[in-house]
């Protein structure tokens, strides 16, 4: 399905510039109603950018007879294609500059189709960016420079089938351009789900969780995408790979390791089989107040650190909190959530509540004098709704974002600390308006944890993205500094690209360039991104 299609599931329509469907957009009132949160921000909000207001010229590129059905240069499907769904992606078509948009997109629907169209762009020069959702918020579905005569987005979403099914050891088949919500209606049936369900979940695909290595619904244990599979099909340049099916092996370096976060560099995820799981039937949710984040910390490592394996943990600050509707009172709030395909979890959530009571924590919703999962509730609300609150912020004139990281338990507390200190000055130097970071804990494990950050402040007309980017790189020093990852599950792209070229050993990047030369030899493959 393309970006800006109206979705066969739901009858609704993807918006090509910002956030999700077209009709969940706050309006122009509810954009003024949030911009008065932020001091600073425009008195009325920028106009919905409009495709005909973009600089979309001739393809300079045109395919052969042969490959003509498989591609379009339509003008809304180009648009769409263009950009990610990045905050700097967002402000960019608010004022009119999405930068260098493709040239021609491409849906092909079998492998054949993929394989005859990198031979085509690797032989006339055509950079080729592969495309799923469109989710992207690291740019790394667009194309920066020049050095390419022209730019393909190749659109895997018509690769949309659950292909077989194996019940005897559960896992499936499936093309890489499904889209979540399709990919469950098709296991449902068996009573199987692949369970891994990313805040994009609805506009994201397999494939692209599998080039980005993915976070999702688990906050503990099988917290990546890694955790699912069990082989790879890539098609490249040099020609076409599948990796043996196997539940486990010790054979030399993993093929999918290899290929899984490589982000459409090296090759074109088009299958995978993936494990698979019961669909849960148990559930139970609690959240647990903390007047002190620091204790706060501490309970939630102690829980990491047991055998409870929460499905859900997610620590937010007081300002996250607040922002969500989970707390009201200054107070952090941990949001609990433990489910089962086969036996009860009662004793499980409680055994983890009271773990949280033991380094101070209150069950926040019975101080509020409110339903048990009232929190929790407010939470899983806000946490939907906040990429369109994002999108009106932005039309409001304001810089609003969020980045995360991972790092070890002993550099956690510090890591925050000056995460919120740095990062909160540079907002405020680079706008002279008052900023606001808070932080979330959204995946926990024994030896760390995964915070994640949004930082919100008002703008200068005009000026946002360049804003955002002295934000992110203030931000980015304070991550290499304190040994914290560029990114645990947004991927590189090429906004990351800084962070990652200081993160990574010279001896590997010697390896992926190698890799790269190898498997895609007139660098057509979404150039810019892990590497040049």
């Amino acid at each position: 399905m393309p970006a800006t299609a109206t979705d066969p599931h739901t009858s609704r329509t993807r918006s090509w510039w910002g956030w999700g469907y077209v009709d969940a957009h706050p309006d122009d009132a509810e954009c003024v109603a949030t911009g008065a949160l932020l001091p600073g921000t425009l008195a009325r909000p920028l106009p919905v950018p409009r495709i005909a207001d973009l600089p979309i010229g001739r393809p300079a590129a045109t395919p052969p007879a042969a490959l003509a059905h498989l591609v379009t240069a339509d003008p809304r499907a180009r648009a769409a294609h263009a950009m990610g769904k990045a905050y700097r992606d967002v402000a960019r078509a608010l004022r009119g500059r999405p930068g260098r948009i493709p040239d021609l997109v491409a849906r092909p629907a079998r492998d054949q189709d993929v394989t005859d169209l990198l031979d085509w762009a690797g032989g006339h020069g055509v950079a080729v960016i592969p495309f799923g959702g469109g989710s992207s918020v690291v740019g790394g579905v667009e194309y920066r420079g020049d050095a390419h005569r022209a730019v393909l987005s190749l659109d895997l979403t018509a690769m949309d089938r659950v292909l077989e099914i194996d019940t005897a050891s559960r896992s499936a088949r499936i093309q890489a351009g499904v889209l979540g919500p399709a990919l469950e209606a098709q296991l449902r049936p068996h009573g199987l789900t692949l369970r891994h369900f990313p805040q994009s979940f609805e506009f994201s695909t397999l494939g692209g969780w599998l080039a980005t290595r993915a976070g999702g619904h688990y906050a503990t244990g099988h917290t990546h995408i890694d955790d699912f599979v069990q082989s790879l099909r890539v098609i490249t340049p040099a020609g076409t790979g599948t990796s043996w099916r196997l539940p486990a092996s010790g054979a030399g370096p993993s093929p999918d390791r290899f290929f899984l976060g490589s982000e459409g560099t090296l090759g074109v995820i088009t299958e995978a089989w993936t494990r698979l799981r019961e669909r849960p039937r148990h559930k139970a949710s609690a959240s647990v107040a903390f007047t002190g984040f620091a204790r706060a910390l501490e309970a939630v490592r102690a829980i990491a650190q047991s055998d409870l394996s929460p499905a859900n943990c997610r620590l937010l600050d007081p300002g996250e909190a607040l922002l969500s509707g989970a707390s009201h009172d200054g107070s952090a709030v941990l949001v609990l959530g433990f489910e089962s395909a086969t036996a009860p979890v009662d004793g499980r959530l409680a055994a983890a509540v009271d773990l949280a009571r033991a380094h101070g924590g209150r069950g926040a919703a019975a101080d509020r004098d409110a339903p048990p999962d009232a929190a929790v509730g407010a939470w899983r609300s806000a946490f939907l709704r906040m990429p369109y609150l994002r999108d009106g912020l932005a039309r409001m004139g304001a810089v609003v974002e969020t980045f995360e990281t991972a790092a070890t338990w002993d550099r956690i507390p510090a890591l925050i600390d000056a995460v919120r200190t740095e990062v909160g000055a540079a907002a405020a130097r680079a706008t002279g308006h008052p900023a606001t970071v808070n932080c979330r804990l959204t995946h926990v494990y024994p030896d760390g944890a995964a915070p994640y950050f949004t930082v919100a402040v008002a703008g200068r007309p005009g000026d946002e993205v360049e804003i955002w980017d002295d934000i992110k790189a203030a931000a980015n020093d304070v991550l290499h500094r304190h040994r914290a990852t560029i990114t645990h599950h947004h991927a590189v792209g090429r906004d990351h690209r800084p962070g990652y070229d200081r993160q990574r050993p010279d001896p590997f990047a010697l390896a992926l360039r190698a890799a790269k030369d190898a498997l895609d030899p007139h660098g057509v493959l979404n150039p810019g991104v892990l590497l040049d």
